[in-house]
């Protein structure tokens, strides 16, 4: 399975790249946010063997994930879902699949664009480049991976039937 980077993640050693977006990172005290995006449109690099843990946890409930993509978009309730993903206990958006529930090793969660702004976690002044970036619901999930080690916009395709 493929994934793809939004141009929209955090690496800390190329400040030179960034603006202004609050992006939470891990900390022994909790999270706390930084303040940075990137703009060109380069993949962000994520090791091969991380990424094919999360590909093969989402494989496992990518289908539940379309469904509530599907129903976020069809109720009007945002045209922008973004489902956070983490291992440990998160407060952003409402919680959909736990640890464990199937068969799934990540907490899934469903939120959207708007509660990203509410939150700052996304820039207010940023919204038209995060919306003409944003992919196709229909063929990808974005996804919010929120791990020890990584911190990023994540889309990835859903597999195909």
């Amino acid at each position: 399975m493929c994934a793809k980077f939004t141009s929209f993640g955090i690496k800390s050693n190329i400040l030179n790249y960034f603006c202004k977006i609050n992006f939470p990172k891990a900390s022994k005290r909790g999270l706390y946010y930084e303040s940075f995006m990137r703009l060109d449109n380069e993949p962000d690099y994520i090791d091969g063997s991380y990424l094919g843990l999360i590909s093969a946890d989402f494989v496992k409930i990518a289908d539940h994930i379309k469904e509530a993509s599907y129903q976020i978009r069809e109720r009007k309730i945002s045209q922008f879902p973004i489902f956070p993903v983490s291992k440990e206990k998160i407060a952003i958006g409402s919680l959909l699949y736990g640890q464990f529930e199937l068969g799934n090793e990540w907490n899934y969660y469903a939120s959207m664009l708007e509660e990203f702004v509410q939150r700052r976690l996304v820039d207010a002044e940023m919204l038209e480049e995060f919306e003409a970036a944003y992919k196709n619901a229909d063929e990808f999930c974005c996804l919010f991976v929120v791990d020890e080690d990584f911190v990023n916009f994540l889309y990835i395709p859903y597999p195909e039937d």
